[in-house]
């Protein structure tokens, strides 16, 4: 396969960014997406071995597992988060969902909340940021306890597993037009919430979290529903509407202790 990629160059966050054009030949269709892109780098590199030419130099991405588990290797492929294909994410994607002579333009994920290292690499840390506002349990560590001891039903554990299969990856980040990250909120707020370990918390957790997610400037949720449709872990949009019942409980709960409390004083 013959290729046209019009890929974003960026040196850094403070830096104006571009699209470049390249033109590679001899792709295998049986070639996973990443594996075009060191193929392309591998060709930059022999051609321009000493580029001045920031150009010229090898393109800089994410990637680590290459197995669609660490959500690490997200891009902008012809307009859609991962690409053209669905539930997948683009380590996943090969080429023969391209055909030969296409144009592919390769972007960044686009968000605020997501400033750009270089070309292709993102800053993805405002969601471990809003993980580390509230999306845990404390529990006093020791003995591995039974599978068993803790009786939870069956459709509970399935949609708490369903939320939990979120990778952040933040494609649904990427496809929201505000940069809404409740998908993503929403998902680890859902697989504590509906589990009795992290029901002790959940009030807390919930105002936390969602307080955190505003104040890193992601968007708010236009219901668009993009989101449920580019997450390459097909994540259902049903948790967004748990985390909002969440949240307004444990507003409800909140108000109804302070009137107590002015009460009792």
């Amino acid at each position: 396969m013959d290729l046209t990629l019009k890929i974003w160059r960026q040196k850094n966050a403070k830096t104006k960014g571009k699209f470049v054009t390249y033109q590679i030949t001899g792709i295998s269709p049986d070639c996973s997406f990443l594996e075009m892109l060191d193929q392309l780098n591998e060709k930059l590199i022999k051609e321009n071995n000493d580029a001045i030419d920031f150009a010229k130099c090898p393109v800089s991405f994410d990637h680590d597992c290459r197995e669609g588990i660490c959500g690490m290797c997200g891009l902008f492929i012809n307009g859609r988060p991962h690409g053209p294909d669905e539930g997948i994410t683009t380590c996943q994607l090969h080429m023969r969902k391209f055909k030969d002579g296409d144009t592919i333009v390769i972007e960044p994920w686009r968000s605020k909340a997501f400033p750009i290292i270089k070309d292709l690499l993102v800053d993805r840390s405002a969601l471990d940021k809003i993980i580390q506002a509230g999306g845990y349990v404390s529990v006093n560590t020791g003995g591995v306890p039974d599978a068993n001891a803790i009786l939870i039903n069956k459709q509970n554990a399935e949609l708490a597993m369903d939320a939990a299969a979120c990778i952040g990856c933040g494609a649904c980040v990427a496809a929201c037009y505000n940069a809404s990250a409740m998908l993503f909120a929403s998902a680890k707020i859902s697989q504590l919430a509906l589990l009795p370990q992290g029901k002790v918390e959940a009030k807390e957790r919930v105002q936390k979290m969602v307080k955190e997610m505003d104040s890193l400037g992601f968007g708010n949720c236009s219901n668009t529903y993009a989101c449920e449709a580019e997450c390459p872990k097909l994540i259902n949009r049903s948790n967004i509407a748990r985390m909002n019942r969440e949240f307004i409980m444990a507003k409800v709960c909140y108000e109804k202790e302070e009137e107590r409390n002015v009460g009792g004083a």
